[in-house]
């Protein structure tokens, strides 16, 4: 097998800048432990210290807009940067659905375009959406008038003028704002600067996030739950590889992609092979 490069050593992150989000716990921080140990230099935002040894931290809540530019901008002292993984992310009953959906799609992705500058020609992002996402397609034509807005609060308030319709349970549409948002924004970062962006769709994963889920998640709903590759829950591990292979530059080829990383679940809905009765579908 051809090895481009010298990819094949530490799949291409040894010795590389690499920004992690929400590495403090859970895939984010699975994700910031495997690009160490792969010989990453990695530096991790998150709203709270990681557990972990890395490069640097730099605190920041992804809900407050003006502290996501401050951060970004911070991170200009470690430009160029190679790889970033937006892992950061929150379930709805934590605040509510509107700052799910300000935390998950609106901050992460401003974020993403103000770390931009910092961002070397030909680098990876990779970030984290959920099988949530699944029916992104069903509501295309209204994401796409919220990807349309680029001012943060002005997304913010475009949801806020109706939330039912427009947010729902916060979750799932921000999911599939990430979703629809990496799909479009591949093609004008390829083109322009031929950095990759991608996403991973997780199935339900063993990680402080399913535990304060509980109520949504409850044992019964994940008893239910197929798992055909496992036979389990992931865990936060068996996510992270994923979403770091897809940002590897040996995954040249890939961008604009969403990876469903859920066992087969998403793929076993679209045809047939298994139901989701179970979750009211």
């Amino acid at each position: 097998m051809s090895n481009p490069d010298g990819f094949g050593q530490g799949l291409g992150y040894s010795g590389k800048t690499v920004v992690v989000t929400g590495g403090a716990s859970g895939m984010g921080e699975a994700t910031a432990r495997i690009l160490g140990e792969l010989g990453a230099k990695v530096h991790i935002v998150d709203i709270q210290a990681p557990r972990i040894g890395c490069e640097s931290f730099r605190q920041c809540d992804l809900s407050d807009f003006a502290q996501v530019r401050a951060t970004a901008r911070s991170l200009a002292d470690i430009a160029p940067i190679d790889f970033v993984f937006p892992c950061a992310g929150l379930p709805p009953h934590v605040k509510g659905a509107m700052y799910c959906m300000r935390v998950n799609y609106i901050g992460t992705r401003l974020f993403v375009e103000e770390l931009l500058p910092s961002v070397r020609d030909g680098a990876g992002i990779a970030l984290i959406s959920s099988d949530a996402a699944m029916g992104w397609q069903r509501n295309l034509q209204q994401s796409l008038e919220l990807l349309a807005i680029a001012d943060p609060d002005e997304a913010y308030a475009w949801c806020e003028a109706d939330p039912e319709n427009r947010v729902r349970d916060g979750y799932t549409s921000s999911k599939e704002m990430l979703v629809v948002w990496v799909q479009n924004k591949a093609v004008e970062l390829g083109n322009t600067r031929r950095i990759r962006l991608n996403a991973i769709g997780p199935c339900p994963t063993r990680t402080a996030f399913a535990e304060a889920s509980k109520d949504i998640m409850t044992d019964e709903f994940i008893a239910a739950w197929p798992f055909p590759s496992l036979g389990r829950m992931a865990t936060a591990e068996e996510q992270a590889w994923p979403l770091i292979l897809m940002n590897s530059p040996l995954c040249g080829a890939v961008t604009g992609s969403f990876l469903y990383t859920d066992q087969g679940f998403a793929s076993g809905v679209f045809t047939g092979a298994i139901s989701a009765a179970f979750m009211g579908g």
